[in-house]
């Protein structure tokens, strides 16, 4: 049947709007946000996503405050108006596409409630194809993102108390992906796929006058399966600053990642050095839906009109012996030839890794 979107010359397959283009259940198109006051003490991650190949839509926002993580999550059935991205008392407004949104959260009652508008600092950047094959042959990650950084404005209010968000203070990074990733519930195993190790990093940096964002996916012995380094300015230009060469300061007797340099390189072989220090973190596997998170899911199916509020004490045992095992997004603050920046420094390494000298799962940094 048609839906609203069949109005507009948008399509790309031979099929309505309703529909995508593969009947893969793993396709999603979501989006993630956040927001952070510089000092890494408050932080906001949250997420809107739609599975049209398991009739869900579902939204998440999580803030760190000191020791306590908070998290509202809103699920409910997929209808036909996917220009209306609204799940329950969560909804984003496009107010410019590809430069500014609003974001409005009424589940006080939950926990977490914001009135928030975004502002994009400098033009998105489409990050190259990202594919992740399981022992090398079905593709378990088969997406396409961009992303971009800015500012924010409005008000956050977390267990009762509203914080001011001023656009001067404020900042944070997006990014809107879509295609294929494990979502809703687990499907059968079939054959076990080895996993011997994982290692992730993601730097979206946001400078006064540029913004850079770097991505590298390794496996265990250090071949990329992924890797980008990009600047865009305020005019649109964009440069590719070659290959990334990171190097991570781990706490010792943890993986934690303290500080890192990352070397890149302009055109002409002109060295660019990032410099990147760790603040606040979220476990993105704690509350957001990520990676094996046992509270949350994205596309799972909770009932219609699913609401509910989370709490958690980043200091409990559990919480602490599982931390290390997921991907950590972590407010970054950094420097690039003198100019300061600020940022997300997005981390996961599991497992073997050569390069880092972590040799198995229960390495860490000596």
């Amino acid at each position: 049947m048609p839906v609203p979107l069949d109005e507009f010359p948008l399509h790309q397959v031979p099929l309505s709007l309703q529909h995508v283009g593969t009947s893969d259940r793993n396709f999603y198109d979501r989006s993630y946000l956040n927001a952070h006051d510089r000092t890494g003490d408050v932080f906001l991650i949250t997420g809107y996503g739609v599975y049209p190949n398991l009739g869900v839509k579902d939204a998440y926002a999580t803030v760190k405050r000191g020791n306590r993580q908070y998290a509202v999550h809103f699920s409910d059935a997929l209808d036909d108006d996917r220009l209306d991205q609204r799940v329950g008392p969560y909804r984003i407004e496009v107010l410019e596409p590809l430069q500014k949104l609003r974001l409005v959260c009424e589940g006080d009652d939950h926990g977490i409630g914001f009135d928030l508008t975004w502002e994009g600092s400098f033009p998105v950047v489409q990050e190259q194809g990202h594919v992740m094959r399981a022992d090398g042959v079905r593709a378990i990650i088969d997406a396409s993102r961009f992303a971009q950084v800015g500012s924010w404005s409005g008000e956050l209010r977390v267990a009762g108390e509203t914080l001011p968000v001023d656009p001067n203070v404020w900042l944070g990074t997006r990014d809107r992906s879509w295609g294929i990733r494990p979502v809703g519930e687990p499907e059968p195993a079939g054959r076990a796929a080895a996993i011997d190790g994982f290692w992730w990093l993601y730097v979206p940096l946001r400078f006064d006058d540029y913004s850079i964002i770097v991505i590298v996916q390794e496996q265990p012995d250090g071949y990329r399966i992924l890797n980008d380094a990009t600047r865009v300015w305020a005019d649109g230009r964009k440069e590719q600053l070659g290959w990334p060469e990171v190097h991570i300061r781990y706490r010792s007797g943890t993986r934690h990642p303290e500080h890192a340099t990352i070397h890149l390189t302009e055109r002409g072989g002109k060295p660019l050095v990032l410099e990147v220090d760790t603040l606040g973190f979220v476990p993105l596997h704690v509350g957001a839906g990520y990676g094996g998170d046992p509270d949350w899911g994205h596309g799972r199916w909770n009932g219609e009109s699913f609401a509910e509020g989370k709490v958690y004490d980043l200091d409990d045992p559990d919480i602490v012996a599982r931390t290390p095992f997921g991907v950590i997004d972590h407010v970054a603050h950094a420097t690039c030839d003198g100019a300061e920046g600020w940022g997300m420094f997005e981390h996961g390494t599991f497992g073997r890794h050569d390069p880092s000298g972590f040799a198995d799962w229960g390495s860490v940094a000596p």
